[in-house]
């Protein structure tokens, strides 16, 4: 009877220490979506890689940048997969000191932002019959021997740049970089009501081979869809910056970052998550594909797992690898 006892003893010991390195059962990894694209594209890739590499069920939850950046610094949230930190730097920075969340890794670190024209403008389009209209165009200090060809459709005797929608911090940045280059004084500065006024403003203008010169961002889904040529500015000097913003605008990797408890409620995950990498230009690709071919972000990302392969094996153990080809093949 006492051998009966300790070999029972000895298996329930077992089957306790066999559950804990096994993945929680019934444990959801909350993701942030704070509303962008490109945001919901990456969530869709780790969750994939999560659900049928790690056995964790997940979910995500919406709302603006500095209510999802809270609910992760709280807990609610536990991963965010795009954290734009030079948008809230002393808040993230509080974040990391304080211990509430950790910086993983790296999601890419060759974002950036400013202003934009359509590559037709310096180089022509022979295909399309568009003859180059500001062939030696290169700079943003450049804009004010060229306010007559982005003429204001509503105000004829000047320019118009295309800025932020208004309420957006860079909004104050773009507005300032006109005043600062003195293109005020041949330009209006328009500020579209939405980012869809505003990448609709673009992408029109470039499917009518019509010039336009306008604040835009990357990795978005119009840069890698249309061909557009970023205006080059000095490099970023911290002091003339903060004085006029007549430099290139600070650039700041973006993260990947966690709640704080993760590494204890999820190692596993936290070991991927440490190895996820991407670039700009790869995330633009997949944006691009997304709306050409007028799918979601979840059917996306499995295109980017399958197209992909080489790269995000490198994330993962080879036996989690296998079980999420097996789900990519299903």
């Amino acid at each position: 009877m006492v051998n009966r006892k300790i070999i029972l003893g000895l298996l329930a010991a077992v089957l306790i220490i066999a559950a804990g390195c096994a993945p929680t059962q019934g444990e959801t990894l909350v993701f942030a979506d704070a509303g962008w694209d490109s945001i919901q594209f990456h969530n869709d890739v780790a969750a994939f890689i999560i659900e049928n590499g790690y056995g964790y069920e997940t979910s995500v939850m919406s709302g603006s940048t500095p209510m999802t950046f809270t609910s992760l610094r709280e807990g609610s949230i536990d991963i965010y997969m795009e954290t734009w930190q030079e948008t809230f730097m002393d808040t993230y920075n509080e974040a990391i000191d304080s211990g509430d969340i950790i910086e993983l890794s790296v999601n890419f670190d060759d974002s950036r932002g400013g202003y934009y024209v359509p590559t037709f403008v310096i180089e022509g389009d022979p295909e399309r019959g568009i003859e180059p209209m500001a062939p030696d165009l290169r700079r943003v200090d450049q804009l004010h021997e060229y306010w007559e060809l982005f003429e204001d459709p509503e105000d004829s005797g000047r320019g118009r740049i295309v800025g932020s929608p208004p309420g957006w911090e860079v909004d104050v940045i773009m507005a300032g970089k006109v005043e600062g280059y003195g293109l005020d004084e041949y330009y209006n500065y328009f500020s579209p009501g939405s980012d869809v006024a505003l990448a609709t403003a673009l992408s029109s203008a470039h499917e009518a081979g019509e010039p336009i010169v306008g604040y835009y961002w990357e990795p978005t889904w119009l840069m890698g869809m249309y061909d557009f040529t970023f205006l080059e500015e000095d490099e970023y000097d911290e002091e003339q910056w903060s004085q006029d913003y007549t430099t290139e605008n600070p650039s700041m990797p973006v993260t990947v970052t966690v709640n704080s408890e993760l590494p204890d409620t999820a190692p596993d995950v936290v070991a991927f998550l440490e190895n996820y990498q991407t670039s700009t230009e790869l995330t633009n690709l997949a944006l691009s594909y997304m709306q050409e071919n007028g799918v979601d972000t979840e059917e996306t990302a499995l295109w980017f797992l399958k197209e992909y392969e080489d790269l995000w094996t490198q994330w993962v153990p080879t036996d989690v690898a296998e079980q999420v080809k097996e789900a990519l093949a299903e």
